[in-house]
């Protein structure tokens, strides 16, 4: 996986991330059938109200947009309108698969499958961002996208891992990956909880939260209809739609792949003696393919909702700080490592 460094402005930022992702956005993301889908809706009245919205709330993002369209060379109404595919579509290619709970030692684990279009594999990059101001960050990230709607860890040691959810209600409200990447601006939990879910929202995403120092460990279900917050004290996991009881009324598109990873999730579960995770069983679930139709680690050209899984992420959060192991299409060696120790200041 490609790793990238960039420092500056919200603007200066969007350009820099806009400018690696240039030539994946006019050779691959504009030639695929999610995107064809989103091209009538470009400058549309949903579209337009979702910029307006945006740029009252949250004008460091759209400065970022705005850069980002820049460095892409592209037209920053369509490189909006891609940023908001969640929001203006019933339904997207993003899938994920999310475990959390608590080593033997009182840790926090997250481990997360990053799963999302197969042509984009090649053109996306762990992202270190150095902003001018408020926390750095290090993300996934996908060419042409904010970052903040994958996995995410910030220099106040706040872990964020998010997974598509297809609620069939989108109310006005702001974009969903607006506040995902809004949300790698808060300096502690509660700031990112009232970042993603005291907002008037349009679609709707699953986050996992937890921070270095903290031993809180949050499951938070956000649409625009209702929200749910969850405290997790044993294991959990979720794999892109909603399961949390406070939502049984809301309406949402489950998929055959959702459907199937969420219950190998659970009979995990309900097959584990024991109320602790480890990195090497998170990895173990998160690469399974006992279901050879639909897995959870996803590798086929034909998946039925056109997501593979493009990176693996584990995050073990400590009073320390946060260590995290990534791995791609090689299970036993991780193609990426880091460590973001906590300052005490932050």
């Amino acid at each position: 996986m490609k790793q990238l460094r960039i420092q500056g402005t919200a603007w200066q930022i969007g350009r820099q991330l806009g400018e690696f992702g240039r030539d994946a956005w006019h050779q691959k993301i504009i030639v695929t059938g999610l995107w064809q889908r989103i091209v009538p809706l470009i400058g549309s009245p949903q579209a337009m109200e979702l910029a307006a919205a945006t740029r009252a709330r949250f004008p460091e993002v759209m400065a970022e947009l705005e850069g980002m369209a820049e460095g892409l060379q592209a037209d920053p109404l369509a490189v909006f309108a891609w940023n908001c595919r969640g929001d203006l579509l019933p339904s997207t290619s993003d899938g994920c698969t999310t475990l959390f709970g608590r080593d033997a030692q009182g840790r926090i684990i997250i481990a997360h499958n990053e799963d999302g279009l197969p042509p984009l594999r090649d053109g996306c990059a762990l992202v270190r961002v150095e902003p001018t101001e408020g926390p750095g960050f290090t993300s996934f990230a996908y060419p042409g996208s904010l970052c903040g709607h994958t996995f995410a860890v910030n220099d106040a040691g706040l872990v964020n891992t998010v997974n598509n959810i297809r609620a069939s209600h989108r109310p006005r409200g702001l974009p969903r990956q607006i506040l995902g990447r809004a949300s790698l601006n808060a300096r502690d939990l509660n700031g990112a909880l009232v970042i993603l879910t005291g907002e008037a929202r349009a679609g709707a995403f699953h986050h996992t939260l937890a921070q270095a120092g903290s031993p809180l460990l949050y499951s938070v279900e956000a649409c625009g209809d209702s929200c749910s917050v969850e405290e997790v004290v044993n294991v959990g996991g979720h794999a892109n739609h909603l399961v949390h009881g406070a939502q049984g009324r809301v309406a949402q598109r489950i998929t055959d792949s959702s459907a199937a990873r969420q219950r190998r999730v659970n009979d995990w579960l309900a097959e584990s003696p024991e109320k602790t995770l480890s990195e090497q069983l998170a990895l173990a679930l998160l690469s399974d393919t006992s279901n050879p139709t639909l897995p959870v680690w996803r590798q086929a050209p034909d998946d039925p909702d056109e997501e593979n899984t493009l990176a693996t992420a584990i995050f073990c959060l400590s009073e320390e700080g946060v260590s995290w192991n990534i791995w791609e299409s090689d299970r036993a060696i991780p193609s990426l490592s880091g460590r973001m120790a906590l300052v005490e200041h932050n």
